[in-house]
């Protein structure tokens, strides 16, 4: 009987990851265990992988928060999913289910939630230990390497136009065309927005374009906001940031017409300073937006079975965790890598 299972696992911030075997878990009550098929990398991976941020995982850890496989051990007491199942094993790993948050479906937001890949183990290994009442249930018919990026990327940006408050027929602005960005024009264009795709690379304004995007600005060729604001008559609905730079930020809110809404998805380090005038003179609404809920997660994978959505994948074996990081590191990775197990 398998007692072992390959992972990639952080022993160091900022080193290499390293490929071990370690023992294989065994689900206890409440809990169900989950053969890996595919796992998306994230740059929150990297973010982990590095300790950026002030709440470190705890060493040693195996990160990926897009992994999706299929159920094959239940402890007792579970009775959300079954043997056989396919599920995802999202960044939301688990909440306390009764605090004002979740009561009110916000059970992202819960103080003592648990994260995939980052306080719970993840899947960059062969198996992954799950919540049962967490993960995301895959529909059928949807490829396990294409509903990878969904659980994070695809969810996000859909939770991300959500917070813009945008009605169809109205413009949303979509600053950074990468893993998050190419899919938020594919949702934003299948709920009946206008579309403008900002980016510095025009090779992916290109791609936003085949996607569906009506505007597409280059922010290095003359005043983005100006060429905005002209294009569409005086700015957009909302705007979403999922580009990491702070620039990108300062841009976004200029760019947000009088009454609009800019929700912030990307996490450049760094202060960011509001311009108060302009927030306070224009009634514009400056909102930050965290990956998305159970229900939310149900209907971003409701656009990708339908066929609205498709995440451009590169797929790699989970031995090229290392080189796939070092360029996701330097910008390299032009949309979604996915770690394939089969």
């Amino acid at each position: 009987m398998k007692t072992t299972m390959k992972a990639a696992v952080v022993e160091k911030f900022g080193q290499p990851l390293a490929l071990r075997d370690i023992p294989l878990p065994s689900p206890g009550p409440g809990q169900i265990l989950v053969k890996t098929e595919a796992c998306g990398v994230c740059h929150t991976d990297l973010h982990a992988a590095h300790g950026d941020w002030p709440v470190k995982p705890a060493l040693p850890f195996v990160p990926g928060h897009e992994g999706i496989g299929i159920v094959v051990s239940m402890g007792p007491g579970v009775s959300e999913v079954n043997i056989g199942d396919r599920v995802g094993v999202p960044w939301l790993y688990s909440a306390c289910g009764h605090c004002e948050y979740c009561l009110a479906a916000w059970e992202t937001v819960c103080a003592e939630a648990e994260y995939g890949g980052y306080t719970k183990n993840g899947g960059f290994a062969e198996y992954i230990l799950a919540d049962p009442k967490y993960v995301a249930h895959i529909p059928e018919g949807l490829a396990a390497t294409a509903a990878a990026p969904i659980i994070c990327a695809g969810v996000t940006s859909y939770k991300g136009i959500k917070e813009c408050d945008v009605k169809p027929g109205e413009w949303l602005a979509v600053s950074g065309i990468g893993g998050l960005g190419h899919l938020a024009v594919q949702y934003g264009k299948a709920m009946g927005l206008r579309v403008c795709a900002i980016d510095v690379d025009d090779e992916k304004l290109a791609h936003a374009q085949r996607l569906g995007a009506e505007v597409l600005i280059n922010v290095r060729a003359g005043d983005p906001v100006a060429q905005l604001r002209k294009l569409t008559d005086g700015g957009a609905h909302g705007v979403l940031i999922t580009a990491p730079s702070l620039e990108a930020f300062h841009q976004g809110v200029a760019m947000t017409r009088k009454l609009g809404t800019c929700v912030l998805v990307g996490l450049p380090p760094g202060e960011f300073p509001t311009p108060l005038f302009d927030v306070v003179a224009n009634c514009i609404t400056i909102r930050g937006s965290f990956v998305g809920t159970r229900k939310d997660m149900a209907e971003a994978l409701a656009f990708a079975a339908a066929g609205k959505v498709r995440a451009d994948i590169e797929l790699q074996p989970l031995s090229a965790i290392n080189s796939v990081f070092e360029r996701l590191q330097r910008g390299e990775v032009p949309s979604r890598v996915v770690l394939d197990f089969s």
